[in-house]
């Protein structure tokens, strides 16, 4: 990988050495995280790339080429690709979700029931918009949260199978069967709002929703070890994921030799299934850092990358105000939601350093990136540890890379 001299492009080397050193001695040496991997970059240059710590159990070393299970990373690309479709007059934010998956022309909000009780529904006060699965304020949920009888209800039916489930039809047919949450547009909930988007990619565009991202994103891009299954003969390059355990710090949850990400899902995923690397996903952010183009390959406007990186709650509040249940944190204070991504609406209530405007996202093995268009600066952090909510390593990272800034 092709590095830049970190102090010509405005940052402290010394600062920037401080964070390897960090990571080694608060998650590496204790045995909390298993190999990690930080790529930080400056008008797309990389000024810093450093990888340390195993790949898998047996304790090979993690490989500058690793490719990662990015999981909720997936997310933009995916609202990326509707945005492309909204530049071609294909889509607009207002327009009802049931204009493409009519399978949801008539499904109702909660009123009660569940837990072997029929459900009750009314009628939602407006019907759910593209938007609203943009931004997750679709009534939507995930079957992890555990919080209600309509993700008990995600859960009995095992919506979230990618393999020998549904397809993404098979997907829609089987939450119209299930009530909303809320009536859409009245609060912020984590779900599965980015993979019906997928559907509608893949509806509205006439392609599969995996081609439409290989051809219309990922090769554009150069981002050739990015796609919904690693592929056989790249298998060494992949890692071992882990869980948190109390105990035992981590265990081993999906072992890289027989790993579900090895073969093509059913369920093509928009809202978790990519694998990627460092390097492709630091494309996928100079390509929006640069206004929509890279390499002469021109994704999307910059008009567009601006209204996707506004605040798009309800009422202008933040997460903290509109979530249901996860990111309802106060660690969440002055974070806003946009078109696929956290936006930082006020660097002062997140209580860390930042820049208002800088947008950014996770994945559920504790993957990170953020983008911060004023100070121009990019950051790439890849390990395999889930839930990302185990370490406050995002906030960490995030305030020794603004440190390093000179």
């Amino acid at each position: 990988m092709e590095m830049s001299d970190a102090r010509e492009m405005g940052f402290d080397p010394e600062r920037l050495a401080r964070i390897p050193a960090f990571l080694e001695g608060r998650y590496l040496a204790p045995g909390l995280l298993p190999g990690v991997q930080l790529l930080v970059a400056r008008e797309g240059k990389v000024v810093h790339f450093s990888t340390q710590g195993p790949a898998r159990a047996d304790g090979a070393p993690l490989r500058d080429d690793a490719i990662f299970r990015i999981a909720s990373m997936t997310k933009p690309v995916t609202s990326v690709a509707f945005m492309m479709l909204l530049e071609e007059g294909k889509v607009t934010l207002d327009q009802p979700v049931e204009s493409v998956i009519p399978e949801w022309r008539d499904i109702g909000v909660y009123d009660g029931g569940g837990a072997g009780v029929p459900f009750r529904t009314k009628r939602p006060d407006r019907p759910m918009q593209m938007i609203d699965l943009l931004r997750h304020t679709s009534g939507l949920t995930y079957s992890f949260q555990n919080r209600t009888n309509v993700d008990a209800a995600y859960r009995e039916t095992r919506l979230e199978r990618w393999h020998g489930g549904h397809d993404l039809d098979g997907f829609a047919a089987a939450i119209a069967e299930i009530p909303l949450e809320f009536s859409p547009g009245t609060a912020w909930n984590y779900s599965l709002s980015t993979d019906a988007l997928g559907l509608v990619v893949q509806r509205v565009s006439g392609l599969p929703f995996d081609r439409f991202l290989a051809e219309r994103i990922l090769k554009p891009l150069k981002m050739d070890d990015t796609g919904f299954s690693c592929p056989a003969d790249q298998a060494h390059r992949l890692g071992d994921a882990w869980a948190f355990h109390p105990k035992q710090k981590k265990i081993l949850y999906d072992r890289a030799a027989e790993s579900a990400w090895l073969k093509p899902p059913r369920l093509v995923s928009g809202g978790a299934g990519l694998v990627s690397t460092s390097a492709d996903y630091h494309r996928f952010c100079t390509m929006l850092l640069n206004g929509g183009a890279l390499d002469g390959a021109r994704i999307l406007s910059r008009k567009t990358i601006a209204l996707m990186i506004a605040n798009h709650l309800p009422g202008g509040g933040d997460l903290t105000e509109m979530s249901r249940s996860l990111f309802s944190e106060a660690v969440n204070a002055g974070q806003g939601f946009g078109l696929g991504f956290a936006v930082n609406l006020d660097p002062a209530k997140t209580m860390i350093p930042g820049t208002k405007g800088e947008y950014y996202w996770g994945g559920m093995f504790s993957t990170a990136f953020f983008i911060d268009p004023i100070e121009r600066v990019s950051m790439v952090f890849m390990t395999q540890l889930m839930p990302s909510t185990t370490y406050p390593i995002r906030r960490q990272l995030k305030t020794l890379i603004y440190s390093a800034l000179a």
